[in-house]
C-alpha cells in the first residue's frame, strides 16, 4: 500500500514535468493503475475499481487517437536530468517509508475495522439502483446517439489532406 502511494505521488510529480503527449498518457496510465488499486484496497470490493480503471482506458484510448492524429511524427525527447531527479525522489521515498514502518503499520490497522471500510453496496441495492439503472440507460441511448451520428458513409469526423 505504501508503495502504491507512492509510486501515484511521483507519477504525480512526473505528469508536471512531461511535454510530450505519449509520456503525459503513460503516467496517466501508471496513476490510473495506482488509484484503482488503491480504490480497491481500502473498500470491502474491487468492483467499483475496475469500473473506475474501464472507464479511465477508455477515455486515455479517445486521447491516443487524437494525439496520433494530431501529432503523429512528434519527436520524443528523453531528459537524463528528469531521470535523475526521479530516481532520487523514489529513494528518499523509499527510505522515509522504511524508516517511518511502524507509523505505517499502525495506521495500515484502521482498515481493519469493519466501519472504517467503504462501503460501495449501497448503489446496487433497492433504493438506490433505480439511480444506477437509469445511468446505464442513459448511457446506452447516448452511445445510439453517437453511433448514429458518425456513421461510416460519410468517413472520418477529420478529413485528411
Amino acid at each position: 500500500m505504501t508503495f502504491l502511494m507512492s509510486i501515484s505521488t511521483l507519477t504525480s510529480l512526473f505528469i508536471i514535468f512531461s511535454n510530450h503527449p505519449m509520456t503525459m498518457g503513460m503516467t496517466l496510465l501508471i496513476q490510473v493503475v495506482c488509484v484503482s488499486l488503491l480504490t480497491g484496497l481500502l473498500s470491502n470490493n474491487f468492483w467499483f475499481s475496475y469500473i473506475l480503471f474501464i472507464v479511465m482506458i477508455g477515455g486515455l484510448l479517445v486521447l491516443f487517437i487524437y494525439m496520433t492524429s494530431i501529432a503523429s511524427n512528434e519527436k520524443f525527447k528523453f531528459s537524463k536530468m528528469l531521470l535523475f531527479f526521479m530516481a532520487s525522489l523514489l529513494f528518499i521515498m523509499m527510505l522515509m517509508s522504511s524508516l517511518m514502518d511502524n507509523i505505517i503499520i499502525e495506521y495500515m490497522n484502521l482498515f481493519n475495522y469493519p466501519e472504517m471500510q467503504i462501503n460501495l453496496n449501497k448503489y446496487i441495492n433497492y433504493p438506490y439502483n433505480i439511480i444506477t439503472i437509469m445511468m446505464i440507460i442513459y448511457l446506452l441511448i447516448t452511445l445510439i446517439a453517437v453511433v448514429k451520428i458518425s456513421k461510416i458513409k460519410n468517413g472520418p469526423l477529420r478529413h485528411m489532406n
